[in-house]
């Protein structure tokens, strides 16, 4: 299956940006689930790729000049392999890395207790009915909380986003000795072209790493484009940077993701 899509972040300022830095991770790169036959990113000032530590493509872009609005656009063609089977990538990343605590990732008392009575045994069975458990526990509802939220704040709010579902997920596998990872990036969903940019876990289990769309309940990645992995958001962040100067900033976002 070949996915066109196309992610604009727009941003706007009530007063000058006299200079900025832009950490950008919105580039998917070629491996055995997918390859990238083009993708290109637009943005003003000058750039500079590298890799960070969990191998995600990662674009510093610099801007010297002032300015009061600027778009970031990422677009381009991923195919998705159809004939890969329900286990997600592979890579050469120590899956211990992933159990790594974080402010994201922490279990209060109330979490631990729900990860226990939904895994009496660890099997990826177990697994999807605790999925199916947090998204009961914590229904999507959008816009309901902001990035800066941790696991134990939605699951106390009661509602969320994939961030959200992903982020409690993540921090309950981490609680059983289970390494677990975010993974951001796209998913394409039959009619609607229309979605925000999107989250999932990935949980390494009989020596493989398996993929777990709380949102979604989507437990085979096949219609999901990977861009980037780490421990939580923070580690993915699409765009996150600094800037002097600028007053207040505004940003909304349009991501389209079509089947071509």
């Amino acid at each position: 299956m070949k996915l066109m899509v196309n992610h604009q972040t727009h941003y706007s300022y009530t007063a000058p940006v006299a200079s900025s830095i832009q950490y950008i991770k919105m580039m998917p790169a070629t491996n055995a689930h997918q390859q990238v036959h083009y993708w290109d990113i637009s943005v003003p000032g000058q750039r500079e790729m590298s890799k960070d530590a969990f191998h995600n493509v990662w674009m510093v872009s610099t801007q010297r000049t002032p300015y009061q609005s600027m778009t970031i656009m990422a677009q381009g063609m991923v195919e998705l392999n159809p004939l890969r089977s329900e286990q997600s990538m592979s890579d050469s990343i120590n899956p211990n890395l992933f159990l790594q605590p974080t402010e994201c990732t922490l279990c209060n008392e109330a979490m631990k207790d729900f990860a226990k009575s939904h895994i009496p045994i660890i099997s990826r069975q177990n697994l999807m009915a605790l999925a199916q458990a947090v998204l009961e526990h914590v229904p999507y509802i959008s816009n309901s909380t902001s990035v800066h939220g941790s696991a134990i704040d939605a699951f106390e709010a009661r509602q969320g986003v994939c961030q959200d579902h992903t982020h409690i997920f993540i921090a309950m596998c981490k609680y059983l000795g289970l390494p677990a990872r975010y993974v951001s990036g796209y998913l394409f969903a039959q009619n609607t072209s229309h979605l925000a940019s999107h989250a999932w876990a990935e949980v390494f289990i009989d020596q493989a790493w398996y993929c777990f769309d709380v949102s979604n309940q989507l437990f085979v990645p096949s219609a999901h484009i990977y861009v980037a992995i780490g421990r939580d958001y923070w580690d993915v962040a699409p765009v996150r940077g600094v800037r002097e100067k600028g007053g207040v900033e505004s940003m909304h976002s349009i991501v389209q993701v079509l089947s071509c």
